[in-house]
């Protein structure tokens, strides 16, 4: 009688379930999509090798903190990097120097081919690969003293190879970046994309090369350290940190005019950001799902107005109470919960899309789906309740005059 009842009145009964959607889809799309990323996070964010941490001018994550205080940041230079570079040998095992070319849109050249504007351009040292976790896949690394004299070589991505040699193999051939010419030496290991930044698309020239034809004025060094071991991690650290400290010349009471990342403080920046975003999401939901529940309650108190007399039959040949308040919490309940049913199912759809196209795996939040449908019910519930109640206790002798 209650599947009956809805299918009576299908237009109404389908604007009142979309308002319950539209709030579990806002929660579940949310959600699918911070699940689906903290599902990839350990590979997404893992940018810097094993026990490995980076300095830089600049705090780097999702919060970059009081930005005006960072740029009045002295660059760190190649002699500063140069400098921490020898202080930490014996203690770290992997001390990459960097400098990246955010400047411009550089593009790669052969000949008459083309790589697209924007690929990653800038210079290593011999430790490069290891701090970034990539791989030689034709060729050869860097020297020490192709390094230390900044001879023209590079090392290219797969996407630059695919791009400019085709058909050919790229070891030996002069490429073109920036109106200067490098020879390659080596190509790196397809890694393919992480939420939406092209890994392969990268051109990487010894640093003092680099810093001798760009200047580090307008670039501010990179600096990736591997520890030894896991167990002499947090050591390295503090070691580190008086090594940059003292190639930085600062006092003992001076602060650091650098900041240092690592794996684990890119996830708990993320997991910020994520809170902050699933909390909001969150309020939006709650409201959403307030009003769809007063809409439940309209509607309700209508189909009891309209019914008063069907009511009354009913109870006139013997319908209990509860059977009546029965009924109308059913029907109550299913709009509510189909409702919520098509909100999860738009929602796991459009979270997962977004997922996929930030290079996430694809997810079904099973809890979250479940607490959606917990909920919708409790709404079905909470706000069919008293135009069920007040269907139950009409007067049948006055509910069968009732015109």
């Amino acid at each position: 009688m209650a599947f009956s009842s809805l299918g009576a009145n299908k237009l109404r009964s389908f604007l009142t379930m979309s308002g319950i959607t539209i709030g579990v889809f806002s929660v579940i799309g949310v959600m699918t999509v911070v699940s689906a990323l903290r599902g990839s996070i350990e590979t997404g964010l893992n940018i810097l090798g094993t026990n490995a941490f980076q300095f830089q001018k600049y705090t780097t994550g999702f919060n970059n903190g009081n930005n005006q205080k960072m740029r009045q940041r002295p660059n760190i230079t190649l002699t500063e990097g140069q400098r921490y570079q020898r202080l930490m040998e014996g203690i770290a095992d992997v001390v990459s120097l960097e400098l990246y070319d955010f400047s411009s849109a550089p593009r790669a050249t052969y000949q008459n081919r083309k790589t697209t504007p924007g690929i990653t351009f800038g210079g290593g040292n011999q430790h490069y690969l290891s701090a970034n976790q990539y791989e030689i896949e034709i060729g050869r690394n860097f020297t020490p003293t192709e390094g230390a004299m900044g001879r023209p070589v590079c090392l290219i991505g797969s996407a630059i190879s695919k791009a400019l040699f085709p058909t050919e193999n790229p070891i030996g051939k002069m490429i073109k970046v920036r109106s200067s010419t490098y020879t390659v030496i080596g190509q790196l290991l397809e890694r393919g994309s992480s939420f939406g930044n092209d890994q392969d698309s990268i051109v990487i020239v010894p640093i003092t090369r680099f810093a001798m034809q760009y200047g580090n004025e307008r670039q501010s060094l990179n600096i990736a350290t591997q520890a030894p071991s896991q167990e002499v991690y947090d050591a390295t650290i503090d070691q580190a940190i008086t090594a940059m400290r003292i190639a930085r010349g600062l006092q003992p009471e001076d602060e650091n005019d650098f900041s240092l990342f690592s794996n684990e403080s890119l996830v708990a920046s993320f997991a910020q950001v994520a809170n902050a975003v699933s909390s909001g999401a969150f309020v939006i939901s709650a409201i959403a799902l307030l009003a769809a529940g007063v809409g439940i309650m309209n509607i309700m108190l209508v189909s009891v107005t309209e019914r008063t007399k069907e009511i009354g039959i009913r109870k006139s040949i013997g319908a209990r109470k509860n059977s009546i308040l029965t009924q109308f919490l059913i029907e109550s309940v299913i709009i509510s919960l189909a409702g919520g049913v098509a909100g999860i199912l738009l929602g796991v759809v459009a979270g997962n899309g977004l997922a996929v196209m930030m290079s996430a795996s694809v997810i079904f939040p099973w809890t979250w789906a479940a607490i959606g449908l917990i909920v919708c019910s409790g709404i079905g519930v909470g706000f069919g309740f008293y135009p069920a109640w007040k269907a139950a206790s009409l007067d049948p002798i006055e509910a069968l005059r009732f015109e």
